[in-house]
């Protein structure tokens, strides 16, 4: 059971790890319509008719959002690492443990991020743009949120079960 629980927390945070990375790294946190033709944005760089250009202002929010965003690419990253070793040599509680509350701390850096980047979308965006929409990046986003608060509690219930079970002594 604890080997069962600790593989759907790592696989879990790998599925998660991989969203947030994409998430991260794409342009399309919002489409939406400038002067007739299609333009989306990301976290780095905006393009209009396909065209690409970096942001040239910088905006606290963009700032915030991506430094919670590569954080906690980090933090998942730790997370599904230390998920791993912990098969390596057998089950480690303290990896499995330090690995859950990674992923969790991903999740809450990732939650920050998005909810950062929503209410600034909502609030600006959303008033000077009228067809405007949340694009695939922004969703993959919310995806890897629930994905890493799934696999850190996964971790966290596989150390919780390899603490509550007696120790395995033969008699002989």
């Amino acid at each position: 059971m604890l080997y069962t629980l600790a593989g759907g927390g790592t696989l879990c945070g790998v599925a998660a790890l991989v969203l947030l990375i994409v998430s991260t790294a794409t342009d399309f946190w919002m489409q939406y319509r400038y002067s007739g033709a299609s333009a989306n944005q990301g976290l780095w760089r905006f393009c209009i008719n396909h065209k690409c250009h970096a942001h040239t202002i910088t905006v606290a929010f963009w700032d915030a959002t991506r430094a919670f965003m590569l954080l906690a690419v980090l933090s998942c990253f730790a997370g599904v690492v230390l998920g791993l070793s912990a098969f390596a040599n057998g089950t480690k509680s303290r990896r499995v443990r330090m690995g859950g509350i990674a992923l969790l701390l991903s999740g809450v850096l990732a939650l920050l991020a998005l909810a950062i980047y929503t209410g600034v979308t909502v609030n600006f965006f959303g008033k000077r743009f009228l067809d405007w929409r949340f694009s695939w990046s922004y969703i993959l986003g919310w995806v890897a949120i629930i994905l890493t608060f799934v696999a850190g509690v996964f971790q966290l219930c596989a150390y919780q079960k390899n603490i509550s079970e007696p120790p395995n002594i033969q008699e002989s």
